[in-house]
């Protein structure tokens, strides 16, 4: 019999993973404290076990499948809790072909992706591919190595089909051909007529009834045909070498599960005392097995079960011409030989581990972060429009009471103390750094404003300069060039950065407005400054004798309302403070993805 077809892994390059899952989760969780610690302790994990999975040649033995498995698992679960793009974490995969063997004076075919779809994809591959190796390695003449054969190459089978329903939505782009549905697919074939011969070799072992185990047998060459037309007929497969050795040993199997169901199906007949379709299901079998042995002899060892058939075919002519005189039918006038399947591909449900525990698994998923986010941004939204709503109501009220001589006009005073309302307005002056503070905060605007041009240009002109190289080098290589280009890739942020210049040059006109009404009302602020005797001597008396004029009145109300004018400078600074730090991010977040995109650019260009 044949030996059992198994795949090798692919290969890929080393990538830190820490390193930008750790720096998302600072950014994501600024304020530090032990959930922050927790996540970054992740991240390391990950990025270990991804080397334990992917770094070194793997053992054909359950606990290397277990290793491949619990990261898949573990991929799959953090993929929606961080924001994995080209223009957010942006991590370069680099996988080869599995079975591209490469050129003399080149090395075997790579593809390099910013796509966490791509690894899962690849990682699922190896797992599969380790799976029929550790199957192939088992011993068939027992129990338990049969078990553990048939449940490994259904899953193979089943990972295999994940991978041909989900690469091209995954990549969006074609893939290596090794992962790519033709390819995948006929594996998922292969895995699946394998595991029916298991069954198959099973049930012979335990004597079951020969027309069962002739339908077995005949599903699995139906399994094996079905394999070797996949192969045969898709345009990429006959170049591999790798298919070049197995086109023969499906050809092979084929025929030989199709003679064992023959072999089997002529005893049931002989059982039924059909003698001529016993001798004509043993003459099929015998001219399939004599196709096997001359076409195929270097790849199977089918001299036993030659001789099987045909000591049986002698035997059963012998008692035909002496005794029973049975006509022989035809092949084609027999009736078709049943199937039976007892093999599925095991669907991919992740966990597929059964050790699998999630590094991340208090981590909020990034929908739940971005809904909180929004609603925090909504409801700052309504925050401010409310402190907008009541500022411009204060001013309003300020100007009524202007009018009205209040509260100046109420007060009780003897006409030799400043009133209470203004003394206590002069003393919150005071205490909040007085003239000297706002002359200070009013001087250091465009300083600030000056700051956050600087960055806010440094990140667009990281994005101009990679944008170029890669303009560049698509000129140079044309189609061989198939990354995202820069210019597409860079859209969303070069829209954020102009969102953020608009928002500058509105805040270079209220800096303006702000200066503006300062100026005019610093005279009153410095008065407001002054200790309270000087306060006493400008502000004009209120005793019964010498009623202040209504425009008296209005002046000493206006010192108040021009101290609130001057509270907007310090709201300004505050507000060019914090957009300083938005920015900052933003440059890092700009400079993260330019470096992950050489970084890639670099891979390519090997």
């Amino acid at each position: 019999m044949a030996s059992f077809i198994s795949v090798q892994l692919k290969k890929t390059s080393e990538v830190d993973l820490a390193k930008p899952l750790v720096k998302f989760i600072q950014q994501t969780y600024p304020n530090g404290g032990e959930e922050q610690a927790q996540y970054c302790r992740a991240a390391e994990e990950l990025s270990k076990l991804r080397r334990a999975a992917l770094g070194r040649p793997l053992d054909k033995h359950e606990g290397a499948l277990e290793t491949l498995l619990r990261y898949y698992d573990q991929i799959c679960s953090i993929e929606p809790k961080f924001p994995f793009s080209e223009n957010q974490i942006c991590l370069t995969f680099t996988w080869k072909d599995a079975f591209d063997k490469g050129s003399l004076f080149g090395g075997s075919v790579k593809l390099a992706l910013a796509s966490l779809g791509y690894e899962k994809s690849c990682v699922l591959f190896n797992c599969a591919a380790l799976a029929s190796q550790i199957a192939a390695e088992q011993n068939l003449d027992n129990d338990e190595g049969l078990k553990i054969a048939a449940k490994h190459y259904q899953f193979a089978s089943g990972a295999f089909l994940h991978i041909k329903e989900t690469v091209l939505s995954a990549l969006n782009r074609e893939p290596t051909v090794d992962i790519s549905p033709d390819t995948v697919g006929t594996l998922s074939l292969i895995m699946l007529a394998q595991a029916q011969e298991v069954f198959f070799l099973k049930a012979t072992r335990d004597k079951m009834k020969d027309a069962i185990i002739a339908k077995l047998a005949n599903q699995a060459a139906d399994y094996f045909g079905d394999a070797f037309k996949q192969c045969q007929y898709k345009d990429t497969l006959p170049k591999y070498f790798y298919f070049q050795e197995v086109f023969p040993i499906l050809a092979a199997k084929h025929c030989i599960m199709q003679a064992n169901a023959e072999y089997h199906q002529s005893i049931l007949a002989k059982q039924q005392k059909k003698f001529g379709e016993e001798i004509a299901r043993l003459q099929h079998a015998a001219e399939l097995i004599k196709t096997v042995a001359s076409r195929y002899d270097e790849y199977v060892n089918v001299k036993e079960f030659s001789d099987k058939i045909s000591r049986a075919l002698t035997a059963a002519k012998k008692d035909n011409d002496f005794i029973y005189h049975d006509r022989v039918p035809d092949l084609k006038d027999l009736d078709p030989i049943g199937k039976a399947t007892l093999v599925k591909s095991t669907p991919v449900n992740v966990p597929i581990s059964q050790k699998f525990t999630d590094l991340f698994e208090k981590m909020v998923p990034v929908s739940v972060q971005q809904a909180l986010a929004a609603y925090n941004q909504r409801k700052a939204d309504l925050v401010n429009r409310s402190i907008a709503q009541m500022r411009e109501a204060t001013t309003l009220a300020n100007g009524v009471l202007a009018s009205l001589n209040l509260p100046a006009a109420i007060e009780d005073v003897s006409g030799d103390t400043v009133p209470q309302s203004i003394l206590t307005k002069s003393t919150s002056v005071i205490e909040q750094g007085g003239i000297q503070t706002v002359d200070q905060l009013i001087k250091e605007l465009p300083e600030l404003l000056q700051r956050n041009r600087e960055i806010l240009d440094e990140s667009l002109r990281l994005l101009d300069e990679e944008e170029a190289t890669d303009s560049d080098l698509r000129a140079k290589f044309k189609e061989r060039w198939q990354r995202t280009p820069s210019n597409e890739l860079y859209k969303p942020l070069r829209a954020e950065g102009n969102n953020f210049r608009a928002v500058l040059d509105k805040a270079v006109q209220a800096d303006g407005q702000v200066k503006e009404r300062y100026q005019s009302h610093r005279d009153t602020i410095a008065l407001l400054c002054k200790p309270e005797p000087e306060l006493n001597a400008a502000i004009p008396s209120a005793n019964p004798a010498k009623t202040m004029q209504g425009s008296e009145v209005r002046r000493c109300i206006l010192m108040w309302v021009a101290f609130q004018e001057a509270e907007i400078s310090t709201e300004m600074s505050e507000f060019y403070n914090e957009l300083t730090e938005i920015l900052v991010r933003f440059q890092n977040k700009c400079s993260d993805i330019v470096f992950a995109r050489k970084t890639e650019r670099d891979e390519l260009l090997k």
